[in-house]
């Protein structure tokens, strides 16, 4: 069997379950480094590299909620995954706002995790970048630079994250016409579930806020259907 060496940031501060679940991810021949608090891992994080980061939410110091947001900031691309007790909608959403990967709620199956670190590995490992739609795309009064994921209004630059970009480059290519849900969650997510669907959702939410300067500009939920993004002409 050849080893994986996919390297993974284990943040755990509960002794037990996080000297089980090291284990268990060693034995699956990933690489694992395990740090029992937030603070420490930001740290650690900071100086080495990182496929995947598998975060519980509380802990002391730096609760995984501030570490996901500084691994964000920090590292765009790399995904992380949220293992926690705290199961109630508003911190899952939470999480996915976050730009989080996944999220699992103790107690859950070990070989389900192992699943959705190979899934969420692979994604990352052989994502091919989109096709931009042109070097620079005139939305309105914004112009959206696919290839440096960046949004401008006027003199003000917006940096989007990877899924950001990705998503506003397939409304485009929808332009004035739906996008079908399903076709952007096997586009980009790769995945059509509920929580990929639940994080679409959430990115649909930003780039309303992102594009809201131009009252022109309208991403619509059309029901049962997708979402239409809608630019009147001026």
């Amino acid at each position: 069997m050849v080893k994986n060496k996919s390297n993974i940031l284990l943040v755990e501060d509960e002794p037990n379950f996080g000297t089980v679940l090291m284990s268990y991810l060693k034995l699956a021949e990933y690489e694992v480094q395990w740090v029992k608090n937030g603070k420490e891992a930001y740290s650690i994080f900071m100086n080495n590299h990182f496929d995947l980061c598998i975060l519980d939410v509380m802990m002391p110091e730096m609760d995984g909620f501030s570490l996901g947001k500084e691994i964000k900031k920090a590292k765009p691309e790399l995904p992380f995954i949220y293992l926690t007790a705290k199961g109630m909608k508003e911190d899952v959403l939470k999480g996915f706002k976050l730009g989080a990967e996944d999220y699992l709620t103790k107690p859950f199956d070990s070989d389900i995790l192992l699943e959705k670190i190979k899934v969420v590995l692979s994604r990352n490992q052989n994502k091919k970048p989109n096709k931009p739609i042109n070097d620079i795309v005139e939305i309105g009064k914004y112009l959206f630079k696919p290839l440096q994921r960046k949004l401008f209004f006027g003199e003000e630059v917006k940096k989007l994250s990877p899924k950001e970009s990705a998503l506003l480059a397939e409304l485009l290519e929808f332009k004035n016409s739906v996008m079908p849900r399903s076709h952007a969650l096997d586009k980009i997510w790769e995945e059509n579930n509920y929580f990929t669907t639940r994080s679409m959702d959430v990115y649909i939410a930003k780039l309303r806020k992102y594009l809201e300067k131009d009252q022109n500009i309208k991403i619509e939920n059309i029901h049962g259907n997708g979402f239409q993004l809608n630019v009147e002409d001026q």
